[in-house]
């Protein structure tokens, strides 16, 4: 396994009004916070906050390239980002135990918080599809070129580990190393992660390891 300090890019936050960040995601061209009773997005070239919408996100946030998903307690809801509506619910699989959210291969993949494990979800009915365990706590997930990372945070350490999907062996971490304690997790879909930073009320930027 290969392990190594995670390479911070950048870090914006404490952002107005925001005592958490639980869910992030990113659509290409904002990044989508959750903050318990609001979805919030910024600009990540200056850091301002350019939406906001009134809708429950206490865990995970994702995005599959026209709509929102957002664990809200028990469910996911699926949203239009251009109305704010909910549009649909469906059940989350832990039941109120979920954390972070991802959209990859047609379904959401969802952290199941202290049951340490990952499910695959079928979006359409919530029907469990696969599950990962996972030998410490998740608190965020995301896929970038077919590699599945999830943030794990116990006791003061944080870390971003990427594992192997049929097995959930880890095969590398990158790890915090200023306490910051990672929630939501998503990638720019290249060289970045956008880190949560639970009760910092920051996102914090980490450069995603090079291949080859």
């Amino acid at each position: 396994m290969k392990r190594s300090a995670a390479e911070i890019l950048h870090e914006y936050g404490p952002f107005p009004g925001v005592d958490r960040v639980n869910g992030v995601t990113f659509d290409g061209q904002h990044v989508w916070f959750a903050t318990g009773d609001k979805l919030n997005a910024f600009d990540p070239a200056s850091g301002k906050t350019v939406r906001s919408i009134d809708v429950a996100a206490h865990a995970g946030t994702a995005y599959d390239g026209q709509y929102l998903f957002q664990i809200a307690e028990d469910r996911i809801q699926k949203i239009d980002p251009k109305t704010g509506h909910v549009l649909a619910t469906i059940p989350a699989p832990g039941g109120g135990g979920d954390s972070g959210l991802a959209w990859a291969e047609g379904t959401l993949w969802v952290g199941q918080h202290r049951g340490r494990k990952i499910h695959q979800v079928d979006p359409q009915t919530g029907a469990i599809l696969r599950t990962i365990e996972s030998k410490r706590v998740v608190t965020g997930v995301t896929w970038v070129d077919g590699e599945l990372w999830h943030a794990t945070s116990e006791g003061d350490e944080s870390e971003l580990r990427r594992i192997d999907v049929e097995t959930g062996e880890v095969q590398e971490t990158l790890e915090m190393q200023d306490g910051f304690k990672v929630s939501g997790l998503e990638s720019d879909g290249d060289d970045r992660f956008f880190c949560g930073g639970q009760t910092s009320g920051k996102v914090r930027v980490v450069r995603r390891p090079k291949r080859g």
